[in-house]
């Protein structure tokens, strides 16, 4: 290569590793010159698979379907338009390039109508759900799954037409729709956008993570073993309903971010792409390779132009015909490597480029950034990723793959192992500052706490993991408890330091901002198929008599501290004090100061710390009655900074205060007055 890549001018370490980042980069634009040769237009003009292939209207009301199956010897539509039998009126026919087609009359299909293909092969047959279905549904009674015709007569208008997110910084509500109401059922897209999304909005956050959109056979696989990637899952109502969901939300200024699954696919053949045409190899790679050894699912083979332009186009489809704003990837790091990731320690550079990456993965994730970015240039693309691959959210043209930020997967086990292995005593400041602050320069990453994973049964949330039982029976406002005072206290100090340091964005799954108990647990047989603690409990918080609404209370207010410090995220985060044998640590960042006392123990009067000269106010105080402590901090008072000879050229004082014992508090430094220059004169 002429230029030297950003990347590698950045990072001197990696420079031992530049043929393989020259090479994946290299991949890339010969893939992108492939792709866009034959039909000389953009990316974005190649994904669109979704618009040919699958059931369409043609001309005059007619209508014409298309299935790529060139592994098939014949194929037919069946459904309740033919009694689910095949005959030649419904024959697709072979037109070239492993593509079959099927031209109707208007009156043949109506809305509503069930389908399927019955598929030939050489040596078989089955039936199967088209890869391109739209709309799929769930019988009842038999539990099987179909296509549907979804033509109704009036589709839902878009009001917000080109919605742009005003995300700095991002403020993600992680959801899922089938859980997110409170009586023992699946929600709907109507339910809410509705009931849940001005509470969402109340709270503060920009956006929403919704799970589970791409239409999947088992309720308890949270929608990660997709079935079919073009459908929005029937089970919480059509896709007019998740439009208007989607088209609520921008009017409340908030982006909607799918959670996308391109890292592997379910194994069912009936529901699925498996065996689709009777080859297992059709999407995905052949022999071992093609199953994932811990998700029993099977891995996409993305060294086929025909799955590139599969998973391109359904990006596409989601961008476009459902206007969300973006994607978290799952599962990237199963996705970069032969052997998914699985029990690597990955605890060098060279690890990353041993030659057990998967090139093709490489190539398809770095084209995926490249198109949705064209499609939405103000798209939001987020990598689930936890190996640390160098380079994963930074541009492409910087030698990148392009996401713009990536999971921070290390701070939420972290707060675990903090919680589970360490004394209060031993919550050290330093320890905590540099976890979360211990990132690439280059490369923006989503901190959390806490996310759906560590909600599920067999793990327990934060808020669990510090009161345990004692929810059940001390959570009354007037009920004194120092189990709860401490995980109350933590809770509120844990989410405020995650988010305080952020350098890109912060997440929070719904419903653990104000401490929901209990674990999520899905329908199944060990649970009697019960969904008790498949829903989200809002009329706990709700409740004037419990407690959880302290927490949400300080939940809102952190987020509004950094909400109106615009551009939050990208403030430098300097370092003002951190004293490990008192537990105390100072930052700054902008004109805001986070100042955290972790002692279970000790609170300190006039407790000094170097700072910009100039007065302070308390713009938010843990400790406050409001938000359940015990209000032992006058945050009327204003605090002046004192000035040090010593520091002098340096334009710091010593700003001093008093911390309580476990409380954390947020000043903001005040502009000076204006001088009057009129009565200065006089």
């Amino acid at each position: 290569m002429e230029k030297k890549l950003a990347i590698l001018r950045s990072d001197p370490w990696l420079e031992p590793f530049a043929p393989a980042i020259e090479g994946r980069h290299e991949d890339a634009l010969r893939k992108l010159h492939e792709l866009t040769e034959a039909t000389g237009g953009s990316l974005s003009d190649f994904a669109n698979a979704y618009k040919y292939f699958g059931l369409h209207r043609g001309a005059r009301g007619s209508w014409v379907f298309r299935e790529y199956a060139p592994n098939a010897t014949e194929i037919f539509l069946i459904g309740d338009f033919n009694d689910w039998t095949p005959s030649s009126k419904f024959a697709l026919k072979n037109i070239g390039g492993g593509t079959w087609e099927l031209k109707l009359p208007a009156k043949t299909l109506k809305n509503g109508d069930l389908f399927k293909m019955l598929v030939r092969w050489p040596g078989g047959e089955g039936e199967r759900i088209p890869a391109y279905a739209h709309r799929v549904v769930q019988d009842t009674q038999t539990n099987l799954f179909s296509a549907q015709v979804y033509a109704p007569e009036e589709t839902y208008k878009f009001k917000i037409k080109n919605f742009k997110p005003d995300v700095k910084p991002l403020l993600i509500y992680e959801c899922h729709i089938g859980m997110a109401q409170e009586t023992e059922g699946v929600g709907t897209y109507d339910e809410f956008r509705r009931l849940i999304l001005p509470r969402i909005a109340k709270d503060g956050y920009n956006a929403i993570q919704i799970m589970a959109i791409q239409e999947h056979p088992y309720y308890g696989s949270f929608g990660y073993h997709v079935s079919s990637f073009f459908a929005a899952s029937s089970r919480f109502g059509t896709p007019d309903e998740l439009k208007a969901l989607i088209d609520d939300a921008h009017a409340m200024g908030i982006a909607v971010i799918m959670d996308i699954v391109h890292s592997h696919a379910v194994k069912n053949e009936n529901e699925g792409l498996a065996r689709l045409d009777g080859n297992r190899d059709l999407y995905f790679y052949p022999g071992e390779r093609g199953e994932h050894p811990a998700w029993d699912s099977l891995c996409f083979d993305y060294g086929k132009n025909s799955v590139i332009h599969f998973l391109l186009s359904n990006c596409k489809y989601w961008l476009e015909e459902f206007k969300f704003d973006g994607f978290r990837f799952d599962g990237v790091t199963s996705m970069l490597y032969f052997d998914h990731g699985l029990g690597k320690a990955f605890g060098g550079y060279a690890d990353y480029y041993d030659g057990g990456q998967d090139t093709n993965a490489i190539t398809y994730l770095t084209l995926a950034n490249l198109l949705i970015h064209d499609v939405n240039p103000r798209a939001i693309t987020i990598a689930e990723e936890m190996s640390g691959m160098p380079g994963l959210a930074v541009k492409f043209e910087d030698g990148g793959i392009g996401f713009d930020y990536r999971m921070a997967m290390g701070v939420p086990d972290y707060w675990i192992k903090m919680i589970k292995e360490k004394k209060d005593e031993e919550w050290h400041p330093t320890s905590i500052f540099w976890e979360l602050t211990n990132r690439r320069a280059d490369e923006k990453t989503i901190s959390y706490c806490e996310s759906h994973d560590q909600a599920l049964v067999g793990d327990k949330t934060i808020i669990f993991r510090l009161i345990d039982k004692e929810m059940y029976w001390h959570m009354m406002v007037d009920d004194t408890n120092f189990t709860v005072e401490r995980g109350m206290a933590l809770h509120k100090m844990i989410r405020l330091v995650t988010l305080a340091t952020i350098n890109g964005g912060y997440l929070n799954f719904m419903g653990n901002e104000w401490g929901h108990p209990e674990w999520i647990d899905f329908p199944r047989e060990g649970n009697g198929w019960g969904y008790k603690y498949a829903r989200r409990q809002w009329s706990l918080v709700d409740r004037e008599d419990l407690k959880y609404k302290y927490l949400n209370r300080f939940d809102n207010a952190m987020i509004e501290a950094v909400s109106k410090c615009y551009d939050f995220q990208a403030k430098p985060v300097e370092k003002l004090w951190e004293k490990d044998d008192d537990q105390v640590l100072a930052f700054m960042r902008g004109d805001l100061v986070f100042v955290f006392n972790f002692s279970p123990n000790k609170s300190f009067t006039d407790y000094g710390f170097l700072a910009p000269e100039g007065e302070y106010e308390v713009l938010l105080d843990s400790d406050a009655k409001s938000f359940g402590g015990f209000g032992n901090i006058d945050d009327t008072v204003h605090h002046f900074t004192t000035p040090d000879p010593l520091y002098k050229p340096s334009g710091k004082g010593w700003l001093k205060m008093y911390l309580p014992a476990r409380t954390a508090q947020v000043l903001r430094k005040l502009k000076p007055a204006p001088v009057n220059r009129k009565s200065a004169k006089k």
